[in-house]
């Protein structure tokens, strides 16, 4: 009976008086025992196992998190500390974090004081900040008179835009914005530390609403474009290179769900269901989010879930935590236990390798052939009609 009780149960829930004088980590220990806070603590706990066994790791933020300014807050420290090795966000933060060099007129503001009178006197509202609406017309105008320079007109994946978006950010940044900090800008820090961003739905975002007006303004002159085909074969190029031949680990970090989640998650079908190359599927992940997982909804999605769609390994169904709450309420308190800890690392800069992770899997797919992807199709559904489901 104790065998099978020791099998069934885990640590005991015992917490301890809080002093004010514990780490985060310390708390995490002491005091978070049960339901949420559990939750949070062991996902505080996994991302430090991801961090120390040297895993490759996948950061998707959704939403509208810069206007809350949590990118300073959290995101860059976790960039300059080496935990991120590929990002993928909403073209809301990418905007927004254009927005933040150009102004600093964010404010706190009651959500429930009325937008009618807000909207009258000029200002914008995201649930409880708001800025004045003509900062918008700054961004854009930015936005436009970047995308027009030589060097965007090409077509390119959204890596590439998001780099070269930071490259004249940072080169410029200083003389343009007389009172901005780049060190406040995602899109600065991540091009500094050669990390690839990637952009599920680029469209949906204000900077693609400036595009489409800039393409019908120049006609046959606009060369800017997304590629679309070549942004999904890029992340899975960084997804292959990391699992076969660098870090051989491979993580994902989720803050919200939507896009930014399904896009980090994507790569896996694109290498396994299309590709018909077995790259194995996360290793960890930890998920921070509000979503109920009843609705069917790609954001409650769990990590055991994602695995009957070869998304996750086996594995990773006991490395996983997703933590039902609110990410700007939970996040902070995990970045702060794992700067405390010490646990930094060195930058990889996997964008430089870019070139390198896309050459190794087209490697790998010139030995499949378009004959055998049409083949594969038929060869499943004759196992599957020979077999006794």
């Amino acid at each position: 009976m104790k065998h099978l009780t020791k099998r069934l149960v885990g640590r005991r829930v015992l917490t301890e008086p809080i002093t004010g004088k514990e780490t985060t980590a310390e708390l995490f220990e002491k005091a978070f025992g049960a339901y949420v806070g559990r939750e949070v603590r062991n996902a505080y706990e996994i991302i430090r196992k991801m961090i120390e066994k040297d895993h490759t790791i996948v950061l998707a933020i959704s939403g509208a998190m810069t206007p809350a300014d949590f990118g300073v807050s959290c995101i860059i420290p976790f960039i300059k500390a080496g935990f991120v090795d590929v990002i993928t966000t909403t073209g809301a933060n990418v905007y927004h974090d254009i927005q933040r060099l150009e102004s600093d007129n964010w404010f706190e503001v009651n959500p429930n004081q009325g937008d009618v009178k807000l909207r009258k006197a000029g200002w914008t509202r995201i649930y409880d900040t708001s800025f004045p609406e003509d900062d918008l017309w700054e961004t854009d105008n930015l936005v436009v008179d970047l995308v027009r320079r030589p060097d965007f007109a090409r077509q390119m994946t959204t890596p590439e835009f998001h780099n070269l978006l930071g490259w004249h950010l940072a080169r410029f940044g200083k003389r343009r914005f007389k009172r901005a900090d780049l060190n406040r800008s995602i899109l600065v820090q991540a091009y500094r530390n050669a990390i690839p961003i990637f952009c599920g739905a680029p469209q949906d975002g204000s900077i693609f609403l400036n595009l489409a007006f800039l393409k019908r303004k120049l006609g046959h002159k606009y060369k800017f474009g997304i590629n679309l085909e070549d942004d999904i074969h890029e992340f899975g190029a960084y997804h292959y290179f990391a699992k076969n031949k660098w870090t051989k680990k491979l993580s994902v970090i989720v803050l919200g769900g939507g896009v930014p989640k399904n896009y980090s998650l994507q790569p896996e079908p694109y290498l396994t269901q299309i590709c018909d190359i077995d790259a194995g599927g996360y290793d960890m992940d930890v998920q921070i989010c509000d979503a109920h997982v009843q609705n069917g909804g790609l954001s409650s999605c769990t990590a055991s879930e994602a695995h009957t769609w070869g998304k996750t390994s086996e594995d990773c169904i006991k490395s996983s935590q997703y933590v039902f709450a609110d990410v700007t309420s939970t996040f902070p308190f995990i970045v702060h236990a794992l700067l405390q800890d010490g646990v930094e690392r060195e930058s990889r800069r996997l964008f430089e390798k870019r070139e390198e992770a896309i050459a190794f899997l087209d490697k790998t797919l010139r030995k499949y052939s378009l004959k055998a992807y049409y083949n594969k199709g038929k060869s499943r559904n004759e196992k599957l009609n020979g077999s006794h489901l």
